[in-house]
């Protein structure tokens, strides 16, 4: 074997190993915030949510916040409500005084509510990416690739507070080219909640007036 041959033959495979390190670094961390979320007995967040696409010319920023326990959530989101209480999804858009139930579908890729914490452990490569200070905290970011490709997911950056384990930050690029940055705003943990809050008063609603849509 020639020279030049061998030299980027050793390049390609300390290259290789050093991907391949970096990939187990970045699903160790992904672990680790994992296995700490799992310990909660619940979860509220409060976000800030940008979505961008320059193509378009659109952008939409907007806050919120989602309460979430096990695979229940509540979410309040552009004035409106959300909540799924382990069987059903409830929409509730008081602006049109209607209420939307249906059951729970599969993603599409996207990250929803339920697994706005946990959707990382599985159908994704990952990598490891670059670290910020953000205000004193640092901040390490992790790139996510879906194995499926036709996912309407073009990749996830995934970015990871190294002291406390929480998820800050959450930069997902669509195959359209959209970018939806959700931002944590504030983590509370083990929070003591409404017994009803993840139960929906089918009455309340239609004595209020609202329409009750069916899918």
């Amino acid at each position: 074997m020639k020279l030049k041959s061998f030299l980027i033959l050793l390049i390609c495979l300390a290259a290789g190993q050093a991907h391949a390190q970096d990939a187990e670094k970045a699903k160790a961390l992904l672990d680790e915030v994992y296995n700490k979320v799992m310990g909660y007995e619940n979860i509220v967040v409060d976000f800030k949510f940008d979505l961008y696409n320059s193509e378009a010319d659109v952008r939409q920023e907007t806050r919120g916040n989602v309460t979430l326990k096990g695979d229940m959530y509540y979410l309040n989101y552009m004035g409106a409500e959300q909540l799924y209480d382990g069987k059903k999804v409830y929409t509730i858009v008081p602006e049109n005084e209607e209420v939307t139930i249906e059951d729970k579908s599969e993603d599409s890729g996207t990250v929803s509510p339920s697994k706005m914490l946990t959707f990382y452990k599985e159908g994704h490569t990952y990598d490891w990416d670059i670290l910020q200070n953000v205000k004193g905290r640092k901040i390490q970011f992790v790139k996510l690739t879906p194995i499926d490709s036709n996912s309407e997911v073009s990749s996830i950056l995934l970015g990871i507070d190294v002291e406390t384990k929480h998820i800050y930050k959450l930069i997902e690029t669509g195959q359209n080219g959209t970018k939806t940055t959700i931002t944590v705003n504030s983590f509370k943990t083990d929070q003591p909640l409404s017994k009803t809050l993840f139960t929906f008063d089918e009455k309340k609603y239609t004595d209020e007036g609202y329409y009750i849509i069916r899918n």
